[in-house]
C-alpha cells in the first residue's frame, strides 16, 4: 500500500445535519474536545459568559445562537484524520447545507429524543438517501424525558423509510438516565453514584440487570431487560452493506451536552464509516487513489477574515495528492492556475499546509477565479463533477444603499455575497438591484453582513413575488420586456429571468404564452 492509499484509508469526511436546536453544534464541539482540538466547549447561547460555539464564527451567529453558514473543522483522533462539516440547521439556509452534502462521504443525523423526526430532518435526509450517503443517527438529549426508544426506531423507519439498528440502548431516560448499553461490544457505560463515568465489559445481556440492580427502579430495569431481548429476537439484523449504501442507519443514544455516549459513538463511527469514495464525473468514475489530482469547489466565503477582506474557495479533494504551489486547470475555462496559498480550517482559524489528500477540504485564496461547482484537475484533459444544486428563490426584495456615496462598496458587496451562492441577484432594465432568497432570514443576514463587512447601510423593500423562471430564448425575453406588466430581469450572468407573484400568475402566463420556454434554474441555458 502506497502513501496515497494509506492517507485515504484514515480519512473520514462527514456532515452533521439536524433540525434546529437538536444539538448539532453541541455534538460537533464534543467531538472536537475528544480529539483535543479545543479545550473548552462554548455553550451556543451562553452570551453572559461570552462563550460561543467554536464552529459559529460569524458575529451574527454568535448573537442569535444559530448556525447560518457551513463551517469546516479538521483534526486527528486515534490515527484518523477527520473532516467535519457543521451545517446550518435553519431551513432558510438549506441551500448551503445541500451543497455541503455533495462534499461528504457520510452523514451524522441528530434527532432530539423528545421531538423525534422533525421536518427539516426529513428534508435533509431525502437528499442523503437520493445520493446513497451512509447515515449514522445520534439520538440526543437522553438526560431529558423523551419518546420511548422503540417508538423512535419505529418513527425513523416509518417517516424516513430507512431500517434502523441500535448500536447502543439507553439505560433509563430523563432523571432516571444512567447510561447506555453497547449491543455490539457488550459493554455498559454508566454513571455511578458520584456521577462518574464507568465502562464495564459484560459476558451476556442478562449481566446488565445484575450490575444495575439497586441503581435503577424495578420498572425501568424490567423494561430495559425486556426491550433488549425484544431487539435481539425481533429487531433488524445489522447489515454493513446496507449501512454503506444508505439503506440502514446505525442508531446511537446519548447526551451531547454532558458528552455521555459521545466517545462510544465516535469509536463505532470511525470503524463503520466509509473512507473517501469514487465519484462520478463527465469523464467516468474518478477513484481517490488515481494519481491525477482533482477536486471541486462546493463553497465560497467572502470576508472570513474581516481585517483582510479575503475570499476563500472551499475545495473538496477527490483524487490524487495535493501539494502547495501545484499547477491545475480549471475545467470551466481551461485556464491554468497555481494553488499557491492552500489552507486548512478550524472554523475561523486556519493554517497554511504543504499537502493534503482525498477527503480533505482545502481553502484556496480566491480573487474571483472560482465559482461554486468548479472542478480543477492536474491534467490539461479536464473533466467535471457536475453542477451543484441551486434552489429557485421564493422571496424577493429591492435593495439599495442608503448613502449614494457608498455605491461602489454596495456593488462590490452584492457581487461577492452573490458569488457565495446564498443569495441570487437580479438587475431590472433601470439598473435596480433585486435579491432572491430561499428563506427570509437570508435577508437579515445580507443586511447585517453588508453593514458589518462593507460598511453599507441598506434600504430594503420586500416584494410580493414568489417565483423566478429563466427564459430560454433571449428574443422572447426582449419581446416580454416591452410589456410593462411583465417583470423581466437579468441574473448575474445576464441571463433573462421573469418573476411572478404566485402560482396563479405563472399559470395565467403559460396559458397565454405556450410558445415561450421557461426553466426552473439557469443550468443548461
Amino acid at each position: 500500500m502506497n502513501q496515497l492509499q494509506k492517507e485515504i484509508r484514515r480519512r473520514r469526511t462527514f456532515a452533521i445535519i439536524s433540525h434546529p436546536d437538536a444539538g448539532k453544534t453541541t455534538l460537533t464541539e464534543k467531538l472536537l474536545l475528544l480529539g483535543g482540538a479545543i479545550r473548552t466547549a462554548g455553550a451556543v447561547k451562553s452570551r453572559k459568559a461570552e462563550k460561543f460555539a467554536t464552529s459559529d464564527w460569524m458575529e451574527l451567529e454568535k448573537k442569535r445562537g444559530i448556525s447560518v453558514t457551513s463551517s469546516v473543522m479538521q483534526f486527528e483522533y486515534n490515527g484518523y484524520k477527520l473532516n467535519i462539516l457543521d451545517t446550518p440547521g435553519h431551513q432558510d439556509f438549506s441551500e448551503d447545507t445541500y451543497r455541503t452534502l455533495m462534499a461528504v462521504d457520510s452523514v451524522v443525523m441528530i434527532i432530539d429524543a423528545a421531538k423525534g423526526v422533525e421536518p427539516q430532518t426529513i428534508k435533509l435526509f431525502k437528499v442523503c438517501r437520493d445520493r446513497g450517503i451512509p447515515i449514522f443517527t445520534f439520538i440526543n438529549k437522553l438526560d431529558r424525558q423523551g419518546k420511548e426508544p422503540l417508538e423512535l426506531f419505529e418513527e425513523i423507519e416509518d417517516v424516513l423509510g430507512i431500517e434502523s439498528y441500535p448500536i447502543n440502548y439507553p439505560i433509563g431516560m430523563g432523571q432516571s438516565f444512567r447510561g447506555v448499553y453497547d449491543r455490539m461490544e457488550h459493554k455498559i457505560e454508566w454513571y455511578n453514584d458520584r456521577r462518574e463515568r464507568q465502562v464495564q465489559d459484560l459476558s451476556e445481556v442478562e449481566a446488565v440487570t445484575d450490575i444495575l440492580k439497586g441503581k435503577l427502579d424495578d420498572y425501568t430495569l424490567s423494561q430495559l431487560e425486556e426491550n433488549l431481548l425484544l431487539l435481539d429476537e425481533a429487531g433488524n439484523t445489522f447489515d454493513f452493506e446496507a449501512v454503506t449504501s444508505g439503506k440502514q442507519t446505525p442508531v446511537f443514544f446519548g447526551s451531547a451536552i454532558s458528552s455521555f455516549g459521545v466517545p462510544t459513538f465516535l469509536d463505532h463511527y470511525l470503524k463503520m464509516a466509509p473512507d473517501p469514495q469514487p465519484r462520478k464525473s463527465s469523464g467516468g468514475f474518478v477513484r481517490p487513489d488515481d494519481k491525477q489530482f482533482s477536486g471541486f469547489v462546493f463553497k465560497i466565503q467572502a470576508n472570513m477574515n474581516p481585517a483582510h477582506r479575503d475570499r476563500v474557495a472551499f475545495l473538496r479533494i477527490c483524487s490524487g495528492a495535493f501539494e502547495k504551489g501545484m499547477t491545475v486547470y480549471l475545467d470551466r475555462t481551461g485556464k491554468q492556475l497555481k494553488l499557491a496559498q492552500p489552507q486548512q480550517f478550524f472554523a475561523d482559524s486556519r493554517e497554511m499546509i504543504d499537502e493534503a489528500y482525498p477527503g480533505d477540504i482545502v481553502g484556496l485564496y480566491d480573487t474571483g477565479f472560482y465559482q461554486i461547482g468548479d472542478t480543477v484537475c492536474a491534467s490539461k484533459d479536464t473533466f467535471n463533477f457536475g453542477a451543484l444544486p441551486q434552489f429557485p428563490p421564493e422571496h424577493f426584495a429591492k435593495v439599495r444603499a442608503k448613502n449614494a456615496m457608498k455605491q461602489k462598496h454596495f456593488l462590490k458587496g452584492v457581487n461577492q455575497l452573490a458569488q457565495e451562492g446564498a443569495i441570487q441577484v437580479y438587475k431590472t432594465p433601470f439598473e435596480e438591484t433585486i435579491l432572491g432568497v430561499v428563506g427570509t432570514l437570508q435577508f437579515d443576514v445580507f443586511v447585517y453582513r453588508m453593514q458589518a463587512e462593507y460598511g453599507v447601510d441598506l434600504d430594503i423593500e420586500r416584494m410580493p413575488h414568489q417565483i423566478a423562471k429563466w427564459i430560454v430564448s433571449r428574443e422572447d425575453a426582449e419581446a416580454l420586456r416591452r410589456n410593462a406588466n411583465n417583470l423581466v430581469v437579468s441574473d448575474y450572468k445576464d441571463r433573462p429571468v421573469i418573476i411572478f407573484e404566485n402560482d396563479f400568475s405563472l399559470r395565467w402566463f403559460t396559458q397565454k404564452h405556450p410558445e415561450i420556454e421557461l426553466r426552473d434554474s439557469s443550468h443548461n441555458i
